[in-house]
């Protein structure tokens, strides 16, 4: 039977592929701002041990004194690890090294695939009354990614606009529908977001063409083009949308938050700052 939790509460959306370099924690943080941008409360889970989203959101790795480690493995409360950024709208779950042994530590761990759901539904987060919960994967097909799948109502998958894009999307899938006959039966596919597009580039179109032909409709019409303002935000420690309003980056991400507006049918909840 599964566990997973309906009904009201936030929209949670994992962002995974297996492989790194896609532009996965790029997507998660902004789009993160995209959708605070337009007022809704955002959390960001960061589940990856490299902290990148953490990092990206400007939490130095000396403030992440409770981790997602903490609440996966010692059961920390949630409201202790949600920490606030210095963005409106947006708090972390930040994340630290201590993440790369979680799946030797999962190990004797009692219904493992179900420590971040269980985590996600502790009473302690109504208060912040989220609208979204986005969980930045590891570029892997780990426990944590499962945990993610299991945990969240939908996947968003970026999807790098290069040669051999299309070939590892089957075992992500492959581990989607898994994932729905052992846990959470109601797991969909967000969508597919092509990432660092070039228009001038024929491989850049054929991609593209392939992604349309294979997935039709899971594809977002939005394209996040390659960009150096998105490269260079994450050592500025902001999203894109916070470095450059006015880049191409930036109003790509409002584009892509917009679609994926219209398609949950949702509106901006006009919140007034933080807690």
């Amino acid at each position: 039977m599964s566990e997973h939790r309906q009904g009201s509460g936030p929209r949670i959306i994992a962002v995974a592929n297996q492989k790194g370099g896609v532009g996965k924690t790029t997507t998660a943080i902004n789009l993160a701002a995209a959708l605070a941008e337009e007022g809704f409360r955002i959390l960001v889970v960061d589940l990856d041990p490299q902290g990148n989203a953490s990092t990206g959101l400007g939490v130095e790795p000396s403030e992440r004194r409770y981790t997602t480690y903490d609440l996966l493995l010692d059961d920390a409360p949630i409201e202790e690890v949600i920490a606030a950024t210095g963005f409106n709208n947006i708090w972390l779950c930040p994340a630290t090294t201590d993440l790369s042994s979680a799946d030797m530590d999962f190990g004797s761990a009692d219904r493992r695939s179900f420590l971040l759901q269980r985590s996600l539904t502790q009473s302690g987060i109504a208060r912040f009354e989220f609208n979204y919960i986005l969980i930045d994967c590891p570029p892997s097909l780990s426990l944590l990614t499962v945990n993610a799948m299991v945990a969240a109502q939908s996947i968003l998958v970026p999807l790098q606009s290069e040669f051999f894009a299309l070939e590892g999307l089957s075992q992500l899938l492959l581990t989607v529908r898994q994932v729905r006959q052992s846990a959470n039966p109601d797991l969909r596919i967000e969508g597919v977001v092509l990432t660092m597009y070039d228009g001038r580039n024929n491989l850049s179109q054929q991609v593209e063409q392939d992604a349309r032909d294979n997935l039709g409709a899971l594809v977002f019409n939005t394209v996040v083009p390659r960009n150096v303002r998105v490269s260079e935000a994450p050592s500025y420690a902001m999203p894109v949308l916070n470095y450059d309003p006015n880049s191409r980056g930036s109003q790509a991400y409002r584009a892509l938050a917009r679609e994926m507006m219209e398609r949950h049918n949702t509106t901006p909840q006009q919140v007034e700052g933080q807690h």
